[in-house]
């Protein structure tokens, strides 16, 4: 039985929630989104308390746990349009820069050529210098996504640790050969 699915979720007064049986929708300051939840999961909408609840549709085995995924995913969707979601990057090498210009965000990474990444149409970038990226969007799935696209070109190794890396990412470097 999840205990996660159990917690209500408070809605905020700027907040406008859409139930249609297993579609919600949700429209915030910072944008709207849309989910279809599995049909194992009983979402109730209570507008006086102004709350969201979850609960399994029958007694399949299944759904309390699909029902604690559903309240996971619709709480993140909440903080999505109400606060958004930012990912830090940090390029750790000599030589390496990162541009970010409108949709593109262009990478040198020790490569013979730079790397133009297309951000997707609801992410932004920037770079507030040249060895920092900030990725920010209303999905938490999408940002995390991006993040690990970018972080996929150039991941840190293990010797020097240059590359790309999460802020704040420990990486467990090597000890070189000794002679």
């Amino acid at each position: 039985m999840s205990r996660v699915a159990k917690a209500n979720i408070q809605i905020p007064a700027n907040v406008q929630v859409t139930l249609n049986s297993t579609e919600l929708s949700l429209k915030g300051p910072k944008g709207s989104l849309t989910k279809k939840f599995n049909s194992l999961v009983d979402i109730k909408h209570d507008d006086a308390a102004k709350t969201l609840s979850f609960q399994p549709s029958n007694k399949d085995p299944k759904g309390w746990a699909q029902a604690g995924t559903a309240r996971a995913e619709s709480f993140n969707m909440l903080k999505g349009v109400t606060e958004g979601f930012s990912v830090t990057l940090e390029l750790v090498g000599v030589g390496y820069r990162a541009q970010a210009a409108g949709t593109k965000l262009s990478l040198s990474l020790g490569f013979s050529h730079p790397i133009d990444y297309a951000l997707p149409a609801d992410i932004t970038a920037e770079t507030p210098n040249n060895t920092t990226i900030i990725i920010r969007g209303i999905n938490k799935q999408q940002v995390g996504q991006v993040a690990a696209e970018i972080r996929s070109f150039r991941q840190p190794e293990p010797y020097k640790g240059k590359g790309v890396r999460y802020q704040g990412e420990h990486i467990s470097l090597k000890e070189t050969k000794k002679k």
